[in-house]
């Protein structure tokens, strides 16, 4: 079986915030504690090229079958980066050997940013929609199921409020991803927000995954103050995944995976 690579890709960094969701954005903490530049500022990183970098040999240095997280210190979709965008999608049609996934808040430009040859949308390209409550999710999933997307996740994070994403729930979309927020201002995040999301996943037979519980978490009606680095260990151990198989990807994906072998790997910014 091949093993899977995982590989965090970040082109550019620097968001601007656009809506509830963003208010203590975890790029702009990492930001504020390690490396003190305006996060709100979007720059290039020396990681731009790096799906299509190659060794002596002549192979590529990310190895194929590798699943690249892409964008996740911006979003793909910002403005900002518009000049960049068109060499990035060069850079995914030339490797697709590789899966490339990526979030974003910004769906509703998304069919201004997309491709000539985008058609019904890449075999290699997954998009994951966030939304963090139901305002946002009203908004952005009807535009997100209008568009031509072959792969397609609901984030729902940083999960601020109960929602109802039942009458967004179809065969397009291959998983609902959910999780509470992180950081010392964390908002809280309730276990039957999650629950609630689990059941409606679970009635449509949508793979369903609870990512991380967030640093506030609340459970009958006690409040839990979790440490990051138990975040998604303590998600996973309220068992509400369903149909999400090895390597935490969802049983809708087609890709073989030998969860034990993993290899993580990450290009700095």
């Amino acid at each position: 079986m091949t093993t899977p690579n995982y590989i965090s890709w970040n082109p550019w960094h620097g968001c601007t915030k656009i809506s509830a969701g963003c208010k203590y954005c975890y790029v702009y903490r990492q930001d504020m504690r390690y490396s003190g530049v305006s996060s709100s500022q979007c720059r290039k990183t020396k990681a731009f090229d790096a799906p299509v970098r190659r060794k002596r040999d002549g192979s590529y240095k990310i190895p194929p079958r590798s699943i690249i997280f892409t964008c996740f210190t911006s979003d793909f979709l910002l403005s900002d980066a518009d000049g960049w965008r068109e060499d990035c999608w060069k850079m995914i049609r030339e490797r697709k050997d590789c899966y490339f996934s990526f979030f974003t808040k910004r769906i509703d430009r998304l069919a201004d940013c997309l491709p000539p040859d985008w058609g019904e949308g890449y075999d290699n390209v997954l998009i994951g929609c966030t939304v963090e409550n139901q305002d946002r999710a009203d908004y952005r999933l009807p535009i997100f199921l209008s568009l031509p997307i072959k792969h397609r996740s609901i984030i729902a994070a940083p999960l601020l409020e109960q929602l109802d994403l039942s009458p967004y729930l179809d065969e397009r979309i291959e998983e609902v991803s959910a999780g509470g927020e992180s950081g010392n201002n964390a908002r809280p995040c309730r276990y039957e927000w999650i629950t609630a999301l689990h059941s409606q996943c679970t009635e449509r037979n949508i793979p369903f995954h609870f990512h991380q519980t967030g640093a506030n978490f609340i459970k009958d009606g006690r409040a839990y103050r979790i440490p990051r680095k138990h975040q998604h260990s303590q998600a996973r151990r309220a068992g509400l995944d369903f149909r999400i198989g090895k390597g935490l990807v969802p049983e809708t994906a087609d890709y073989d995976f030998d969860e034990d072998n993993a290899v993580q790997l990450e290009f700095d910014v």
